[in-house]
């Protein structure tokens, strides 16, 4: 699990062990079946979503655009995460992972989640001037705008994980080599290092820290403005339509921003059991957001109805076209073809009674 090198005459791990979560390991193949229908529902829910926003002509407004790049981050977000738990539930080489895929893993793991991060508020923002300032909405979040706040929370995401990724892996790793977590995250990989780590822990908290508090500051400031207008609204029926385009986002944004805040306030407290709360935003979340776009959102029911009843139709054309082509071919088959060429009484029988 060590190579040699020169480095303060020290060891090197070139592997780690991933612990996994707590109680797991008492019920793995249960476990297994759980988490493999978490993930298969997580990926599906959000891939469909992406489909019904990206083929539908009626879910073109930047609100419905922001949600397709949330499903696609809640997609992978939870494929850097699941199956290497799955793995380690399966067999005990599951639970290693190379130093160089570690650093790989922590890496996608922060630029997801701190992409989507932005990406919420981004969304709070879109809300706010949808609400707050319907008339200059279209004009505000136009397609360029749209594309360019899209293109600047992954931008914004990839340079804040490699901050932390370079950070975390400067470090000398000589051992113990086992990970007191279920993924690689910057808490508990720091707790292995052979050196001190107070530096990278201030960072942490002053980076993730900053940068978690303003955005959900931003994203209060944002709701304020939006409540203050929604009840500045006369009818009840409007009040209840403004609302139903916040519930979902500011609903995804408390399960998001709550277990993240437990976690990195406190490196301290990694092990098993603090894997817990970390459970929430990287497989639980991703799971329930298309449910909760999708039950709360009379616009998106209606898009997935209208994808489901085209493709049903279309299949539905070419089982009628194949059947019809069929039935063609054996027409000219029997014009064609005399009495005594056919293989079988039945044959000639089937002609005659569709000629």
């Amino acid at each position: 699990m060590a190579v040699k090198t020169e480095y303060l005459n020290q060891t090197m791990v070139s592997h780690f062990i991933l612990q996994g979560l707590m109680y797991t390991a008492e019920h793995p193949g249960l476990f297994f079946l759980l988490f493999l229908l978490i993930y298969s529902i997580t990926v599906t829910g959000n891939l469909l979503i992406l489909l019904t926003v990206g083929s539908d002509p009626h879910l073109r407004s930047p609100m419905y655009h922001f949600l397709g790049h949330l499903s696609f981050l809640d997609a992978c977000l939870s494929t850097v995460t699941v199956p290497k738990v799955m793995a380690g539930l399966v067999t005990l080489d599951g639970k290693v992972i190379s130093f160089h895929c570690c650093a790989i893993q922590l890496y996608c793991f922060h630029f997801l989640a701190s992409t989507e991060c932005f990406l919420y508020t981004v969304m709070a923002y879109d809300r706010y001037l949808a609400i707050c300032q319907p008339l200059h909405y279209p004009v505000a979040m136009n397609r360029r705008v749209c594309a360019g706040l899209a293109g600047s929370t992954w931008a914004t995401g990839a340079v804040h994980s490699a901050i932390h990724t370079s950070l975390t892996f400067h470090l000398l790793y000589c051992g113990p080599h086992h990970i007191a977590y279920f993924f690689c995250d910057i808490p508990p990989v720091l707790k292995l290092a052979c050196a001190d780590t107070t530096i990278n822990e201030l960072v942490m908290l002053a980076n993730i820290g900053v940068v978690a508090a303003g955005c959900l500051i931003l994203i209060i400031i944002s709701y304020v403005f939006i409540v203050a207008a929604v009840l500045r609204i006369r009818t009840a029926e409007g009040r209840q339509r403004a609302f139903s385009t916040c519930t979902a986002h500011l609903t995804v944004v408390l399960l998001y921003y709550m277990p993240p805040v437990c976690i990195y306030l406190q490196p301290s407290s990694t092990g098993a059991g603090a894997g817990a709360p970390a459970v929430f935003y990287t497989i639980i979340t991703p799971m329930l957001n298309p449910f909760i776009y999708t039950l709360r959102n009379k616009e998106v029911k209606q898009a997935l109805k209208r994808l489901v009843i085209s493709k049903l139709t279309k299949s539905e054309i070419k089982m009628r076209t194949k059947r019809q082509n069929l039935w063609k071919s054996n027409e000219t088959s029997c014009h064609i073809r005399k009495p005594l060429s056919y293989s079988s009484s039945k044959d000639f029988e089937y002609c005659i009674e569709h000629k």
